[in-house]
């Protein structure tokens, strides 16, 4: 299928071209990207090891009090949090009190300073990635991060601004009924194969991954 393809399947759900421009994500620049501290991306990797499986709103409520407890995310702290901290955390009533999920914190700190050390920040890491190969840095982040595999990398990109595609529920359909797969893509092969069928039609719509994801998203009919 073309891209237009799924744009008229959107439009024939959602009623106008108007209502789908309106629902579709916009990536940041560069500049924005680059402009963002070492902190703030500590930060916003914790808040979506925080929100898988939980609600959004639940996490986001308590974030104030989780800055707090861990110096607003300065990695170079949090990389070396000792288990008696996080004992008394767990003792904290103001933060979610998920054992295995506190102790990401370090392990993403670690991978923020190492690719910052190599390329002057974080945020000057994700903005030379090419959206080309997204699930190239989708599988950087689960390797070297901790709880992001799965859409967990490349929903905390769409967090972060960082143009990319996410696997829902709703694009791996679409995927499936283009015949580009058979079931959600979890193989490197799987999903080079979606990659190439994105920049195929990043090439064709001349738009962003995200904007194209979420078109074919709306293509499978309205939510619910």
């Amino acid at each position: 299928m073309t891209f237009e393809d799924y744009w008229q399947q959107a439009i024939r759900h959602h009623g106008t071209a108007q209502i789908i421009e309106s629902l579709l994500p916009t990536p940041v620049n560069n500049a924005v990207l680059i402009e963002r501290t070492d902190a703030e991306y500590l930060s916003l990797l914790t808040r979506r090891v925080f929100r898988a499986g939980m609600k959004h709103s639940v996490v986001d409520s308590r974030w104030a009090a989780f800055e707090k407890a861990f110096w607003h995310f300065n990695p170079q702290a949090c990389q070396l949090i000792s288990d008696e901290l996080f004992d008394q955390h767990m003792q904290n009533r103001e933060l979610i009190r998920h054992w295995r999920k506190m102790k990401t914190i370090p392990i993403n700190a670690t991978m923020v300073l190492d690719a910052a050390q190599e390329h002057g920040s974080f945020g000057h890491f994700l903005s030379q990635w090419p959206t080309r190969d997204i699930v190239g840095l989708w599988q950087y982040v689960k390797k070297h991060g901790a709880h992001l595999g799965g859409d967990g990398g490349a929903r905390f990109l769409r967090m972060a601004g960082k143009d990319t595609f996410v696997l829902s529920e709703d694009v791996t359909r679409a995927l499936i009924n283009a015949n580009v797969v058979t079931k959600k893509p979890t193989s490197l092969r799987d999903l080079a194969t979606v990659q190439h069928y994105f920049n195929d039609l990043a090439d064709e719509s001349k738009r962003p991954l995200c904007e194209i994801s979420m078109v074919m998203a709306l293509s499978i009919g309205p939510r619910h």
